[in-house]
């Protein structure tokens, strides 16, 4: 099945796109080259690597050239601190511009009544979400008793007691291992340090989120913020549910959508599933299932919108205006009907890889998937996620590890594959794609054996088969020069 050329979600451009995008990287890389040679070895070394491997990072894909060329320009040299219209700096209405059309495409594409495109990243929007909602709802204490009207006005030990009482809030999401991700509370991350914080998990035989005793921990718990959405949790979240329980203890509900933003952008997830409309913030990154470049977005209700739109300098710094401008261009492809296209096949490619490892007899967290992730629990094989990962690597397959519920091995070595399908699908792979993919990794599996270090038993040393790694490989080019990567694209 083929994908729009040299991945866009706008009608497939022609050879003249294709040629004109050739020319303008050829160009790029001789002038980086005069410069510093290594670089644009590297640069084109990366292309390369991408071209030759089955790229299975769920967090991973492919930008188009109109999305990565406008990274490159100008824009980059522009300091604009503070909001559009209203800036530290002098000369930002070009950056005024871009941050009003990257806005205004956010809030059509996900039918939000705000929206903001400076996050650097998706801790930085979740950072700025965080703050927003403590600005919002946590009163700094005694300023009506003591007549003060703006927290700037307040004494030093009234400082203090604010700084004290924003600490001490109460956080309520995802415990890693079930699939949440750092910045939802985890202790070592910021988010677990600035808030009074509790994990909620999964249904320990199901692997399923349980709104019934999600409900219970609130109403125990009593969070001032909800965090709802995951990063490595293979199934749809009801988040109408999630914002009745939100609602009954009086919490914010703030529900991450990194990983799953291209699906709702693309209507799969509609209804109860899509959070825009139950979430009073919406954070996500443009990269993952958007395909857009690294960076970050945050949607809100109005009651929160001028706290968000303080992010700088509240959180951040000057806003990296060639990214926005670069987010501009990829919303605006994901309102492409394409795009809509898209977003089905990657739920489609998502089931035919889960159905491909469980005909095969592996074991998958919660059974399967309805969303783009699938999560191999690799116990089975007899191997740690670490030793797993890297094998497949050998074998030109990437993957990351990942945790799974209560897994004996922790966050570092862990028991799990994390496993995606939104890059192969913008390179055209299908449903038997998936499948032959799914057979790959369960060979290479199969086929690997956990080794000793000299001080004993290795969590990280492992041996695969002699000429697997070779045959798989070879196997693996076979189904990438059937779905290339930027087709025509020349360096």
């Amino acid at each position: 099945m083929a994908v729009d050329p040299v991945t866009t979600s706008a009608p497939a451009p022609g050879a003249d796109y294709v040629e004109t995008a050739s020319a303008a990287y050829r160009d790029i890389l001789q002038i980086i080259e005069t410069v510093e040679p290594r670089i644009a070895a590297a640069t084109r070394k990366e292309i390369a690597d991408q071209r030759d491997s089955l790229k299975l990072i769920a967090s991973e894909n492919y930008a188009s050239p109109a999305v990565l060329l406008t990274m490159g320009t100008w824009l980059s040299d522009k300091y604009a601190e503070g909001t559009i219209g209203h800036r530290f700096y002098a000369g930002c209405q070009n950056v005024d511009t871009v941050e009003t059309v990257a806005a205004e495409h956010a809030r059509e594409l996900f039918g939000a009544p705000y929206a903001y495109a400076q996050p650097h990243s998706g801790i930085d929007a979740n950072l700025v979400a965080y703050w927003a909602i403590l600005a919002t709802r946590v009163e700094a204490p005694g300023l009506a008793d003591a007549g003060v009207k703006n927290v700037n006005d307040l004494s030093e030990e009234g400082w203090e007691k604010l700084r004290a009482q924003l600490g001490n809030q109460r956080l309520l999401g995802m415990s890693l291992d079930a699939g949440g991700h750092l910045t939802h509370g985890f202790r070592p991350n910021i988010s677990g340090k600035m808030f009074h914080q509790r994990s909620y998990g999964t249904d320990p035989e199901t692997g399923l989120l349980d709104y019934d005793a999600l409900a219970k921990a609130a109403r125990e718990f009593k969070p001032l913020i909800l965090v709802g959405g995951y990063s490595a949790y293979p199934r749809r979240i009801n988040f109408a549910k999630m914002r009745e329980i939100a609602d009954e203890v009086g919490a914010t509900l703030m529900v991450d959508m990194a990983h799953f933003a291209g699906l709702v952008a693309g209507k799969v997830f509609t209804g109860d599933e899509d959070p825009v409309p139950h979430a009073h913030v919406t954070t996500t990154t443009t990269h993952k299932s958007l395909r857009g470049p690294r960076g970050g977005l945050v949607l809100a209700t109005p009651e929160y919108s001028d706290a968000v739109d303080k992010g700088c300098p509240m959180v951040l710094g000057g806003p990296l205006s060639h990214v926005m401008a670069a987010k501009a261009v990829a919303l605006a492809e994901a309102r492409q009907p394409a795009f809509q296209a898209y977003a089905q096949r990657v739920a489609d490619n998502a089931k035919a890889l889960a159905e491909g490892f469980l005909k095969r007899g592996a074991r998958l967290v919660t059974g399967g998937t309805d969303n783009h992730i699938v999560l191999l629990d690799v116990q089975s094989f007899g191997v740690t996620g670490r030793q797993a990962e890297s094998a497949l690597l050998d074998s030109g397959i990437v993957t990351n590890r990942n945790s799974i519920p209560a897994d004996p091995n922790g966050a570092w070595y862990t028991s799990g594959i994390r496993l995606g399908t939104p890059a192969l699908t913008t390179r055209g792979f299908g449903p038997d794609e998936f499948d032959r993919v799914a057979e790959l990794i369960v060979d290479v599996l199969a086929k690997t054996e956990p080794a000793a270090a000299a001080s004993g038993p290795s969590k990280a040393k492992y041996s695969l088969a002699d000429g697997t790694a070779e045959r798989v490989h070879a196997a693996a080019s076979e189904l990438l020069a059937a779905n290339p990567l930027y087709p025509g694209l020349t360096l």
